[in-house]
């Protein structure tokens, strides 16, 4: 069934509709906003807000493609079908609504466009001319209304375009007529010959309609098509033709390219609107098009490409481009022969016509609408396409366009296959300035994107989903940089009201810069302050020059607020209107203290409007002379006077302050244009190079310090170590210190500044002293660096304590010449027999230059010295050459290539190393492994002997010449493989080899083969929510070779993302073979847009993307709404999003430590089994104390883990049966002793009575509450396959005729030839009157019992079905006699009791055919299920065939009261003839053979209804457990015999194990099981005796002797024992609540539709009530319980048989029947006071009677407040059922029938007619004898 679901909006949020099947057109009534959706199966008319006005089903039904409508039981093919929504059309004029579907090979229906639920028109048998859609799901179709004009007269018409499918009709443009005129018949194609519509047009063209509109008196399709040739590429046409012209002679194409190359050329989806302003103005300016203007018309087009899928363009045609374009062509065929400046311009499509088809003599008349003369149809060539650039371009599909204007400025709304709406900026560069996003239901967005009609709202229509956004979120935005950061062409930032608003709610928007539009405008600004900053300590007004502020009104005031300082301000606007604000500033004490580093503080400028509205704000600098001195402390002054701010310096008080010309001096230094220079200050220290260790005088010079004459100085820094030193002047300004000796060794130089204080006041004084201080030793390690020292620095080596050092340092003469060099190491040690390598020689002193070395030799051999690589005195590179020849064999001395490094530099210095270089000569043996897929990236391994020759840079690895990147050297060799370039694969065994250096090289002796890449053929499941972990398999082939496969996670870039840098998530597979990979789906970022994701797979260098590979966000979870478990407990998790990806077997739930078991997992619902025992809490943290602590419930899905709340465990007290047993025996035996004694103070105690019984039914049904629970889930698994799939067409619902005669004549044995049943009479052709009025005469007739009186009602019934309204009268006027008659009698509730009387039965079958259309749409499903799921429950268990009883039953005398043991087994059930598939059925062992047969016919035949099955004595059960089969029947000669008594054949009695495979067949001559013995003996063995059973004994018959023996206690512990299984009625009840409750809610629920007839009669019955003084509140409730829910809905509770296909046991009989009696307990008024003696039915609903009470009443209340149905309404309901359902059924039957009564009763109604004025005066008793003439030939008077 098709739900919708309607979520309402909060402020600001969307509003949406959930249609339950896929929504296929959607199309909204202009004049009211209401929006029409036509989905699969289901149609529906919905509020401007997306709420259900009325909704009606449309499918599924049966049909079938290859079958011509109507379907008949002739076509055996037909079957359930899906209806497709074709095409949806509103005609408001004659409010109908035009409702094509995919069924009946397309045929259409007219709708009420006020009520789509009410049929208007259909029909199909018709024939083909009323095939106006297509069959085919895939085939596009549009429509629009026009009209059609014939001898004046002008009919309402509608032209569709199609595409092609296989059944349809073969018009592609039609138009359809919506009414019969003449010979047409409605949905008519009223055009039939029409070039358009040829034959061969069909299949070669491939059209797909996209579009369809009217404009100016033309009629335009757009659709794509192929040329007919055999190029399936597809091309974009718009067609046109006159809207009157009815005969298609103006029918021409246009071919309309999108990009010069027409790279686009499919068309999506279209809209056509005026381009607003600025658009227009843009069309005009690129000359494509001519000029076009605000009102034109745009056809706005979304294409898709075929030459590169994942893109797709907009393109805009203005419509006066197209119909210019199009007069061209015409006007070339009609006056140029069809040629445009010599080029053929023209052809025509879908025709064998020759080229000359425009070989016109020029003469012909140019008319506007072609004329039957003229050529049709036309199409431009390809070179006359008209064509547009795209104004968009778009990764991704775009599947809808709607088109807006704002303020004159056009904005695009564009759908997408992702689900998200992309809002555009129709500018000059259009460009994407927003989204709406998809839903989590995602899904393409649907063609028809609708704004409603105020154009303020977008309907977004996705797969399942209409979703209502607004087209601004303006109000969003709440400052003026956001607001215009948006560029969103709605939006403007609303100066004086401080909002984001559009520029209508603006007030004052007309004037300038009151509103700032959004996509070009900048917020308004402060340009500039004067003065620009102000010195903390003063304060003065300041002007803000802020050139766009909007003029004020008068009332409004403006403020300046400074922090939080509130001025007021004064405007005035210069002649170009630019404002200035003046206001005051804090003054000292309201500016904040300066901050540390810092000389000024800033501080917040705001400008308000009215002490509200900010208009704009800035900040202004308080700067503070004092604080500049921070910046360098050894620079006071400088810092003071360069300072921007403009301070003075005063020296004597050695402070910087705010600048005053009143204040000067010598002592005072201002900021001049020499800046610094005036500042007392010493500079230029000589020298500027001081080194480590050693004390050098450092003399410089001071400036303009004539104020510190006679004063002393002290100069120190940081790396003196705290101390200062004793400044001397020298000879005029030149000043000195004796040095001091540095220690540092960080770095071989620093700077270092040095302070200077006054002694007398330890004030610095400005100082500029900066020298560097440098450290010979550091770098400089041996002599030879030492001496490669730049000379200023005058390092030298000083021998004595060899080291470096400063000359000063060192006593000892420097030697001229450094020591010899000294080889440390050599790198490699090992080199190739043929040399050519790089040898790096490490050590000290081996020279000063290159160009020091002179020669080199390795183990004898010359080596040659690379230069460019050389490094002073530490590093020298040399190539070496191949190894010396060894001598001849036979001299005496072993060759030898191993040896020392000797070297020699200049001045004949020499070195010789301690380590020795040896050459030799590498072996390759193997590679593994030796194979890798052809893409490369396998990591090969090679070994060998001495592998490790040389260095990992000298070698070099190649497979068959393709590089291997050397990955680690060593013993080993290991590299990675490269991408193969050959073309055959596998290759050929390649060579693998290893070179080293330039002269050696070696190949593998095991070749290499490149392989086939791995292939992925299949992946599952293909979504993971963001948290990742859940387990992906892939499989394919080839893995085997891949040594690393990852899962990557790329985010796609995005325009709206900021993110540039390229994040990927990666995980690796966690288990693979050579077919199937298994990886955990890797985590990702919450914060990317799951739809932009891009899954790879990496296996090795093969790079596979999974396109369909989905994130999800992750899943929401709501609060726990129980928290207390127990040990049979289930939790309910609720949520949402959960089936998005992930199953139940996968999810994992824990409490605790422990695990829990995941039952079922919904979309928004996960229900768990808890652990049986309490487990311990999870961390070490909770586990203090785990009596009754919280548990945390983690439910666990993948990686991601919620802990979706806290549980706890009831405590439980465990009591031994020992005690249980006694306790329920003990209170029993006492509960009936004190009774009889309580007997006369009962009604004194019925109160505490009743509650007492209540709270002690209450404890017994919580305690088996959780086992119900469990039962519930487990009942609602097994019967998942039963309901989920439920619909009206798998209910066995039975047809009409089969429903009246069930409920009209209540089927018995004797009924099955029952002339009403059969329909078999001879009825004499004689003449139909009137019905005489001679109820109350049979009435009065003793011999007219109560079942004659039914049964004569029900004859009536159906002789009158024809005309309901007539019946109803009869049966209102009958009713009024029986009221008042009641009424006076004083028992006026007694009324309507019983079935007494004809006017009572009448009305019980008025209620069946009333309620008939409300069973099927409403109430039937939930009594289905009901039965279902009682059946199911009931057969659970044990079921003894004799006596009727079961171990799971609602009826305690239904009840088996022994335990039965039995198992579950699983049978495998081959039908015979039926092919070789086998059907598992559950059985039980201790069915008996018949109950097995029922349960495997209820299985293999579960589709069928119960009366198309086979019956249980037409089949044969055979099991074949080893080579001979054996037939199971409830009775043979192995049936065991306990003393007189048989016991029926079990599955347990022949031993059937589980899965064993049974095979039924069926028997062709269906016999007693005793005529199919063979032999005598056997049949008179079974006939012996007829006492069998099954699996209880009945009671009343246990053998004498154990009767005699057991004595009164046994008896009462029996009687105990099965008053304890009582407790199962409950765990029945449990199970079943939910069912019961759904029933009774459809029943008595006002959430569903109330059947009018209930609203009707209950209205009459209150009218009545009214008019009869005695009738109470209570009576008239009595009167409405007795008509219709005692009278309809019980009969229908206790036989479903009634309304059902099906067969109903006496087990599930007995149980229906309680729930019926407590369905009438919940109609009374009285209340029940229950005890210990009353009925256990009563007891068992006692809880749920209140509850159903008031539902009872609440819906009386309901259908008394909603609005009556008037005799009018009701008459023309009665007069549609009559309609169709009356041919149906026997009235001819039930007329001959009525006419036995008259004939029986003939005199005595005779002379009751003769008494009657009102029957003399219509002649009734002369009609009377003309009919018995007629039927018997009785002799008259006449």
């Amino acid at each position: 069934m098709a739900t919708a679901l309607i979520s309402y909006p909060s402020q600001g949020k969307k509003t949406d509709f959930l249609s339950g099947t896929l929504i296929n057109n959607v199309v909204v009534n202009p004049r009211t906003g209401q929006l029409y959706v036509g989905a699969v199966n289901n149609l529906y008319q919905l509020t401007p807000d997306l709420e259900v006005l009325s909704s009606t089903e449309t499918g599924p039904k049966r049909d079938n493609r290859q079958c011509t409508p109507p379907i008949t039981e002739a076509c055996e093919e037909a079957m359930d079908t899906d209806n497709h929504n074709k095409l949806l059309l509103v005609h408001e004029v004659k409010d109908i609504l035009v409702v094509c579907g995919s069924v009946f090979r397309g045929i259409c229906s007219l709708r009420n466009l006020s009520s789509v639920a009410q049929l208007l028109y259909f029909s199909d048998t018709k024939g083909e001319k009323s095939y106006v859609a297509s069959a085919e799901e895939s085939v596009s179709v549009v429509g629009v209304m026009s009209y059609y004009t014939k001898d004046r007269d002008n009919f309402t018409v509608f032209l569709v375009g199609k595409g092609y499918g296989s059944h349809d009709s073969t018009k592609l443009i039609s138009t359809r007529i919506l009414q019969d005129y003449g010979d047409w018949v409605v949905f008519d194609s009223i055009i039939e010959a029409s070039a358009v519509q040829a034959n061969p047009f069909v299949l070669r063209y491939l059209h797909d309609f996209r579009f369809t509109f009217k404009d100016g008196g033309f009629v335009y399709f757009l659709f794509s098509r192929t040329l007919g040739l055999q190029d399936n590429k597809n091309f974009t046409f718009i067609s046109r033709m006159c809207e009157n012209d009815p005969w298609y002679y103006s029918y021409t194409e246009l071919q309309l390219n999108c990009s010069a190359a027409n790279k686009y050329n499919k068309v999506q989806a279209a809209y056509v609107a005026a381009p607003g302003e600025a658009l227009a103005q843009n069309l005009s300016r690129s000359y494509q098009y001519g000029v076009v203007s605000a009102s034109d018309k745009v056809l706005f087009v979304t294409f898709t490409s075929d030459e590169g899928p994942s893109t797709s363009a907009m393109c805009m045609y203005p419509l006066r481009s197209i119909n210019n374009r199009l007069a061209e062509i015409i006007g070339a065929c009609y006056s140029n022969k069809g040629y445009i400046n010599e080029v053929a311009a023209v052809y025509s499509p879908y025709s064998s016509k020759s080229e000359k088809l425009c070989d016109s003599s020029g003469n012909q008349v140019r008319k506007r609408c072609g004329a039957e003369h003229l050529t049709t149809p036309l199409a431009s060539k390809a070179e006359f396409a008209l064509t547009a650039e795209p104004s968009l371009v778009r990764k991704g599909h775009m599947t809808a366009v709607a088109v807006a204007v704002e303020q004159g400025h056009a904005v695009a709304f564009l759908g997408t296959t992702t689900g998200e709406v992309l809002k555009v900026h129709l500018s000059d560069h259009p460009e994407v300035y927003g989204r709406v996003p998809g839903d989590v239901t995602g899904g393409k967005v649907n063609k028809n994107l609708l704004f409603d009609s105020s154009f303020q709202n977008l309907y977004i229509t996705t797969e399942k989903m209409i979703t209502k956004v607004p087209v601004q979120a303006c109000q969003l935005k709440t400052d003026c940089h956001s607001c215009i950061s948006m560029k969103d062409p709605y939006c403007g930032w609303c100066v004086l009201e401080g909002k984001c608003t559009r520029k209508q709610e603006c007030g004052r928007s007309t004037e300038e810069n009151t509103w700032l539009w959004s996509p070009k405008q900048q917020c308004v600004e402060i340009q500039a302050f004067n003065p620009p900053n102000l010195s903390c300590r003063k304060t003065q007004q300041v002007d803000i020059s802020i050139p766009t502020l909007p003029r004020l009104g008068l009332s409004d005031q403006l403020e300046c607020v400074f922090g939080s300082f509130v001025s007021g301000a004064v405007v005035t606007f210069d002649s170009h209107a630019h404002a200035q604000v003046t206001c005051s500033m804090p003054g000292p004490v309201d500016i904040p203290p300066t901050p540390e580093q810092q000389d000024y503080v800033s501080v917040p400028v705001k400008v308000l409007v009215n002490s509200a509205v900010e208009v704009t704000s800035g900040e202004y600098h308080f700067y503070n002379c004092a604080a500049t001195v921070r910046k360098n402390q050894n620079t006071p002054c400088i810092a003071c006077v360069t300072s921007e701010w403009g301070c003075q310096w005063n020296a004597k008080d050695h402070s910087c302050s705010d600048s005053e010309d009143a204040v000067s001096g010598d002592h005072i230094h201002k900021t001049n244009s020499k800046l610094n220079s005036i500042c007392p200050q010493f500079e230029s220290p000589e020298p500027l190079l001081i080194p480590v260790g050693y004390k050098i005088p450092i003399t410089f010079q001071g400036r303009n310090l004539d104020i510190y004459r006679g004063h002393r100085f002290a100069i120190g820094t940081e790396l003196m170590k705290h101390t200062e030193e004793e400044v001397t002047q020298e000879q005029g300004s030149r000043f000195k210190f004796t040095g001091y000796e540095f220690t540092y060794d960080q770095q071989q130089e620093v700077n270092i500044s040095f302070h200077i204080k006054d002694r007398d006041n330890e004030r610095k004084i400005d100082s500029t002293l900066t020298v560097v201080l440098y450290n010979c030793f550091l770098g400089r390690e041996d002599c030879s660096l030492c001496k490669h020292a730049d000379t200023k620095y005058q390092c030298v080596w000083c021998e004595a304590s060899h080291m470096c050092v400063y000359q000063g340092l060192c006593p000892s003469p420097q030697p001229a010449q450094c020591p010899n060099p000294e080889i440390v190491n050599i790198i490699p040690r090992f080199g190739p027999l043929n040399g050519r390598i790089a040898v790096t020689i490490k050590g000290s002193n081996m020279g000063i230059k290159k160009e020091d070395v002179k020669k080199i030799t390795v183990a004898g051999v010359d080596c040659v010295h690379q230069e460019d690589r050389y490094s002073v005195s530490t590093s020298v590179v040399c190539e070496i050459g191949p190894a010396r020849r060894a001598p001849p064999s036979d001299l005496p001395f072993e060759p030898t290539n191993s040896g020392p490094v000797e070297m020699e530099l200049e001045g004949g210095r020499r070195g010789t190393s301690q380590v020795i270089f040896t050459y030799r000569d590498p072996k390759v043996v193997a590679v593994n492994p030796v194979k890798g897929p052809a893409a490369g990236g396998t990591v090969i391994t090679i070994s060998g002997e001495d592998l490790d020759t040389a260095t990992k840079e000298d070698v070099t690895v190649t497979v068959g010449g393709v590089p291997c990147e050397v990955l680690s050297f060593g013993t080993e060799i290991t590299c990675k493989t490269g991408r193969y370039r050959g073309q055959k694969v596998p290759s050929d065994p390649l060579v693998v080899t290893v070179k080293y250096g330039k002269n050696t090289t070696k190949d593998v002796p095991t070749p290499y083969q490149y392989s086939e890449n791995p292939k992925i053929s299949e992946y599952k499941p293909k979504d993971s929510f963001i948290c990742g972990g859940r387990r992906i398999v892939v499989t394919g082939s080839g893995f085997d070779l891949i040594q690393r496969a990852t899962m990557k996670v790329l985010p796609s870039p995005d325009e709206f993302s900021q993110e540039t840098a390229l994040v990927e998530f990666v995980q690796d597979a966690h288990s693979k073979n050579d077919t199937v990979l298994q990886f955990y789906s890797p985590s990702v970022n919450s914060s990317l847009d799951t739809q932009s994701l891009r899954t790879i797979l990496q296996l090795d260098n093969v790079m596979e993307e999974l396109k369909d590979f989905n994130y999800h966000p992750d899943p929401s979870f709501n609060e726990l709404a129980k928290n207390v478990i127990t040990e049979t407990s289930i939790i309910i998790v609720t949520g949402r999003g959960f089936l998005k990806a992930m199953t139940a077997q996968e999810a994992q739930a824990f409490v605790g430590d422990a695990s829990c078991h995941v039952n079922i997992l919904q979309d928004d619902k996960l229900i768990l089994e808890a652990p049986s025992s309490q487990p311990r809490a999870r961390s070490k943290r909770q586990r203090r104390d785990t009596t009754n602590d919280p548990l945390d419930l983690v439910v666990k899905f993948g990686h991601g883990e919620w802990i979706v709340g806290s549980v706890y465990y009831a405590r439980k007290v465990d009591i031994p049966l020992a005690i249980i047993i006694p306790a329920v025996i003990i209170p029993m035996l006492l509960f009936i002793a004190v009774s009889v004694y309580c007997y006369r103070r009962k009604s004194r105690q019925a109160e505490r009575e009743y509650e007492k019984v209540r709270h002690q039914l209450e404890n017994l049904e919580e305690s088996v509450r959780d086992r119900c629970k469990k039962e519930f889930t487990d009942l609602m698994i097994e019967m998942e396959d039963h309901t989920s799939d439920l619909s009206e067409a798998r209910i066995p619902f039975l047809d009409y005729k089969n429903y009246t005669d069930r409920n009209f004549f209540l089927p018995s044995k004797d009924s099955v030839n029952d002339a009403m049943f059969t329909g078999k009479i001879q009825i004499p052709e004689a003449r139909r009157t009137i019905v005489a009025q001679f109820i109350h005469t049979l009435e009065s007739r003793p011999d007219f019992n109560a079942r004659s009186r039914g049964y004569f009602a029900s004859l009536l019934t159906v002789a009158l079905h024809g005309k309901l309204e007539y019946y109803t009268d009869i049966m209102r006027t009958l009713l009024l006699e029986l009221m008042d008659e009641h009424v006076q009698s004083k028992n006026p509730k007694l009324m309507l009791r019983r079935s007494e009387t004809v006017v009572e039965r009448m009305l019980c079958n008025w209620m069946s055919i009333c309620l008939y259309q409300f069973l099927r749409d409403t109430a039937g499903e939930p009594l289905y299920k009901l039965y279902k799921a009682l059946k199911h429950q009931v057969e659970k268990g044990p079921v003894d065939a004799k006596m009727k009883k079961a171990k799971y039953t609602l009826n305690d005398t239904g009840l088996l009261g022994d335990d039965v043991e039995y198992s579950v087994l699983t049978l495998q059930v081959l039908v015979h003839g039926e092919g070789p598939d086998v059907t598992p059925v559950k059985v039980l062992n201790c069915d008996t053979i018949t109950q097995v047969k029922e349960k495997i016919i209820d299985q293999v035949y579960r589709n069928l209804p119960y009366s198309q099955r086979p019956k249980v004595e037409s089949v044969a059960l055979e099991w074949r457990p080893g080579s001979t089969g054996q037939i199971l029947s409830d009775l043979d000669l192995t049936s065991l015999k306990e003393g007189r008594w048989k016991r029926l054949n079990t599955l347990a009695h022949y031993n059937v194990r589980d899965n064993a495979t049974l095979v039924l067949s069926r028997v062709l001559h269906t016999q007693s099981f005793h005529q199919q013995q063979d032999s005598h003996e056997e049949k008179n063995a079974l006939l012996e005796e007829d006492n069998t059973f099954h699996l209880v004994r009945p009671t009343d018959e246990i053998d004498e002797v154990k009767s005699k023996r057991g004595s009164m206690k046994d008896k009462a512990m029996t009687k105990a024992i099965t008053e304890i299984y009582l407790t199962r009625l409950l765990s029945v009840k449990g199970t079943l609540q939910q069912f019961v409750d759904d029933f009774f809610r459809s029943v008595l629920g006002l959430s569903s539709v109330v059947p009018p007839a209930v609203k009707y009669f209950f209205d009459f019955l209150d009218e009545q009530a009214l008019r009869h003084d005695n009738v109470d509140e209570e009576t008239l409730h009595i009167w409405k319980t007795n008509s219709l829910p005692l009278r309809f809905w019980v009969n229908i509770l206790r036989n479903p048989h009634f309304i059902f296909d099906v067969h109903v046991t006496e087990v599930v009989d007995a149980s229906l029947h309680v729930i019926s009696q407590t369905f009438m307990d919940a109609c009374t008024k009285t209340e029940h006071k229950l005890s210990r003696e009353s009925p256990s039915n009563k007891l068992l609903y006692a809880k749920e009677i209140s509850t159903y009470k008031k539902m009872v009443d609440d819906y009386y209340k309901g259908i008394r407040q909603m609005v009556s149905v008037s005799d009018q309404d009701m008459n023309t309901h009665l007069a549609e059922v009559s309609r169709q359902h009356t041919d149906k059924l026997n009235t001819e039957v039930a007329l001959h029938q009525l006419y036995q009564y008259a004939s029986k009763y003939y005199d005595v109604i005779i002379q009751s007619l003769d008494e009657d004025p009102a029957a003399q005066n219509k002649q009734l008793t002369l009609r009377l004898q003309q009919i018995a003439a007629a039927l018997e030939n009785k002799v008259t008077d006449l």
